[in-house]
């Protein structure tokens, strides 16, 4: 997969019809914190809080030219995909079919539900609600959405053109991995532009599926992915995002969770921004490797902020979630 200069940019005319740009932003005390220039690419200050809503804009407007009779999509998420495709799919008039696992965010799910989803609790992870919303597309002459596809790609590189364009000489950006839309569309941006930044992937010590399959050089799938930055927490590898982020990122780094909840606590001191466990990954993997980072000019992608209120005020607390 790749893209033209002037594929991100279209995608980003049509983007910004429905989201303003979000800021990158270098906060000085983050600067104090980490010896380094750190630019937040902030992608929690999107209408839906998370950069997925770039991504569903493009999405849907490909369904609506593909499939023009079809009625509605199906889709799993953890909560920041689906509230990304439950709004442009109602806004197309269509049906917003969306499996979350059992347990997870309620607040998330509130969000899905008010933006349009019809959501349905399926199976205990990610995984298990993905197989079963293929299954009901297939079943019910849905559209599938699923977590990796080049329009969904197209889009959610748009944060990177624009934080490319804006700061063209950053030295490395640290990117979390999921499924890998995120760090994908960082990468295309990046080699779209002719730019050298080096792309650090993060993953969570608890979901290192993206890792062990970078090193091993193939798909590697673990057995669970228990972690509150549910953003990352994804058991199978997507073929391929592996075929894109495996050669093109730098390296992958491994962070716990109490990394996690202390880049969310350093984001709030130092920003007052709420970042959600998969957004301040990036900064934890940055404040891991501050030493390796010295003195240069870094980009961190803030990106989503909905994490539920009772884990923001144990980890404001000085705790960990325990999921």
């Amino acid at each position: 997969m790749r893209f033209t200069q002037d594929e991100l940019r279209a995608a980003h005319a049509l983007v910004t019809r429905h989201m303003a740009p979000t800021p990158q932003i270098a906060w000085p005390l983050l600067a104090e914190r980490t010896g380094a220039q750190v630019w937040v690419k902030h992608e929690n200050h999107t209408p839906t809080g998370s950069f997925k809503l770039r991504g569903a804009i493009t999405f849907i407007d490909w369904v609506r030219r593909a499939h023009p009779d079809a009625r509605g999509i199906c889709t799993a998420t953890r909560g920041n995909h689906g509230q990304g495709q439950a709004r442009q799919a109602r806004a197309a008039g269509l049906v917003a079919r969306v499996y979350v696992p059992r347990g997870n965010s309620v607040e998330k799910n509130a969000a899905m539900r008010a933006f349009g989803a019809e959501l349905i609790e399926f199976g205990d992870d990610f995984d298990a609600a993905r197989e079963e919303a293929y299954r009901v597309a297939d079943a019910e002459g849905l559209v599938v959405v699923p977590p990796f596809h080049p329009e969904l790609v197209r889009g959610v590189a748009t944060y990177g053109l624009e934080l490319f364009t804006a700061v063209p000489d950053l030295d490395t950006v640290y990117v979390p991995i999921g499924c890998g839309s995120g760090i994908c569309g960082t990468i295309l941006a990046r080699d779209a532009l002719g730019l050298k930044t080096e792309i650090v992937g993060v993953v969570s010590e608890n979901a290192a599926t993206a890792k062990l399959s970078v090193e091993a050089g193939r798909p590697v799938p673990t057995d669970s992915a228990r972690t509150f930055a549910d953003g990352m927490a994804v058991r199978v590898p997507v073929p391929a995002a592996l075929d894109i982020y495996g050669p093109g990122a730098a390296r992958i780094v491994k962070v716990s969770d109490a990394e996690v909840a202390g880049a969310i606590r350093a984001y709030f001191t130092d920003t007052h921004n709420v970042a959600e466990g998969a957004g301040a990954a990036p900064l934890a993997a940055m404040m891991q490797e501050r030493e390796r980072m010295a003195g240069r000019k870094v980009g961190v992608i803030l990106c989503g902020g909905n994490i539920d209120t009772d884990w923001f005020l144990t980890v404001m607390r000085g705790g960990v979630p325990v999921v």
